[in-house]
């Protein structure tokens, strides 16, 4: 995945984020960010990221970072939390055969109240995340 070069990026710290043209929002991984938060911090980034969306649930596209490790058991369900509270339905990318095993195993152990669905490719996941606009 690729940032367009006319979008407004906002660094997120361990990741960018930008919306195109339909309001879906965009995160691409830094390289080499470390993608464990502690919980300060991911409440942290859960206002500023309430703040960006206007507090509304978004429909999302996000890529997986090859570098990311399972959570923690005790950190799953407050993460699984944290994330229904802002996507309406999400698409993600995984670019490899692991970052993809550790996001099927952490949404298989507690599936969301919201759609998920795994990609190859960015054309794909908007194609599909469009029936939730």
């Amino acid at each position: 995945m690729e940032i367009p070069k006319d979008a407004k990026v906002i660094d997120f710290g361990t990741s960018y984020l930008w919306f195109d043209e339909f309001n879906i929002l965009y995160s691409l991984p830094k390289a080499g960010a470390e993608p464990q938060l502690t919980r300060e911090e991911t409440l942290q980034q859960m206002a500023k990221f309430k703040e960006i969306t206007g507090n509304k649930k978004v429909c999302m596209i996000l890529e997986t970072n090859s570098n990311s490790k399972p959570p923690k058991k005790e950190d799953r369900d407050f993460i699984a939390d944290q994330l229904s509270q802002v996507a309406k339905a999400m698409g993600i990318i995984s670019t490899s055969p692991l970052s993809r095993m550790i996001a099927n195993l952490f949404f298989g152990l507690k599936p969301p109240p919201y759609p998920v669905k795994f990609f190859s490719n960015e054309k794909e996941a908007q194609a599909w995340i469009k029936q939730y606009l």
